[in-house]
């Protein structure tokens, strides 16, 4: 919930500022668009923190004008999502969605940002004979693709974000929509227009996402927060340079930099119960999996 998620802020923002509030300062000095004050605050933190991997790490990106896309090409993604603490959180994740299926038997399934396709390969039944994969990656869409077109069923692939299929797919109905670590893509202002779009389209929609405390965006609890999960984030990755460079440290920067794309809008479990249920669903939600970043849940939301 919301308040265990702040009272998780709390614990780990005290933890975090001690020893680390040069990284703190480097991330408030990116949302100030001062980059010279936040590689200075990170080359500093990397003195004062010998043993410690996000200060050396964002330094270097700062240092190197880091790269802003990580989907176009999907390298780093996908070495990201099969290593760490990832393949336990797919495996957990495809058992929950997979047994709401085979209770439900949905013919009909759209999956939004349904990346390289292996947990909706891995959730549809034999009773599901079409599916609709929206992907804006060309090239995960491909992968998505090839994994779902298999077993005989209709499989259509749409290159674009869920806003952009629905206005362009008025009349589609499905008998089950999902989307796993997805929808956060979304600007929160936008998300909601998407889920009251959806609430016409279809009795039952899963999600899986993160809960993160409820944080003033960019603030000093955001910075906080960040760096601390990020410590524990990289240290499953020190081995792998090209996810911490490539898809960790692009994520983490867009948060903060006005200036740079941003790929996550993620919030708590309260937030995204009121957004679904403003849309008009009936919400249950349950944690699934713990991970480095925050607990995942699933959203189970139905139209009665």
């Amino acid at each position: 919930s919301s308040g265990s998620g702040q009272r998780a802020l709390n614990r780990r923002g005290g933890a975090a500022t001690v020893g680390r509030m040069t990284v703190v300062d480097a991330l408030l000095a990116i949302a100030r668009s001062d980059h010279g004050a936040a590689r200075s605050a990170a080359e500093a933190a990397v003195a004062a923190e010998p043993g410690a991997r996000l200060a050396p790490a964002l330094a270097r990106f700062l240092g190197d004008r880091g790269r802003e896309g990580v989907y176009e090409d999907p390298t780093a993604f996908e070495q990201f999502i099969d290593g760490g603490g990832n393949p336990v959180l797919y495996e957990r994740t495809i058992h929950e969605l997979r047994s709401v299926h085979e209770a439900r038997r949905p013919a009909s399934v759209l999956d939004s940002g349904c990346g390289d396709g292996r947990v909706t390969a891995a959730t549809v039944t034999g009773s599901t004979t079409s599916v609709d994969l929206v992907e804006p990656s060309a090239e995960l869409l491909r992968l998505a693709t090839a994994a779902l077109a298999t077993d005989g069923r209709e499989v259509s692939s749409h290159p674009e974000g869920i806003e952009r299929f629905l206005s362009d797919h008025t009349t589609r109905r499905w008998d089950l929509v999902q989307s796993t670590f997805a929808l956060h893509a979304l600007d929160p202002a936008t998300r909601g227009s998407v889920l009251t779009e959806l609430a016409l389209r279809t009795d039952r929609l899963l999600i899986v996402d993160f809960d993160v405390p409820d944080v003033e965006d960019r603030s000093a609890e955001h910075a906080h927060y960040a760096t601390e999960r990020y410590e524990h984030g990289l240290a499953e990755y020190a081995d792998d340079p090209e996810v911490v460079d490539g898809f960790l440290l692009p994520v983490l920067v867009g948060q903060f930099d006005p200036a740079r794309r941003r790929h996550t809008f993620e919030q708590s479990v309260a937030a995204w119960t009121d957004q679904l249920t403003a849309a008009g669903f009936a919400v249950e939600s349950r944690p699934i999996s713990e991970y480095w970043w925050a607990t995942a849940h699933l959203f189970d939301a139905s139209i009665s």
